[in-house]
């Protein structure tokens, strides 16, 4: 039976590998030529970032338990990690609802 910590550490390792396994430039679509920034690219900066304040938040928890931390520190790296999670499901209903409202335009 796993912890909720071990939980996390899989989900976040989990999420790093797909990241790293399907490349920024596997997810936006092979051979893109046009300039400017890589959606694909910045989805995987996005996804690390969220990650990593998972992370943060985590490890400001262990040390807490541990002592070595206080209540504030533990609060606002819960605080960030929810609003990185907050986002990311915010543009990914946005990507899903553009998604729909193309596939219900004419041809």
């Amino acid at each position: 039976m796993a912890t909720p910590f071990n939980a996390a550490v899989a989900a976040y390792g989990n999420v790093s590998r797909l990241v790293n396994d399907q490349g920024a430039g596997k997810i936006a679509g092979a051979g893109a030529a046009a300039s400017g920034p890589n959606f694909g690219q910045m989805l995987a900066e996005q996804i690390n970032s969220v990650v990593e304040a998972g992370q943060r938040s985590d490890q400001a928890s262990i040390d807490m338990v541990n002592g070595n931390a206080n209540v504030i520190d533990v609060v606002t790296a819960l605080a960030e990690t929810e609003s990185a999670i907050e986002t990311m499901v915010t543009v990914r209903d946005r990507v899903i609802s553009a998604y729909e409202e193309i596939m219900r335009m004419p041809i």
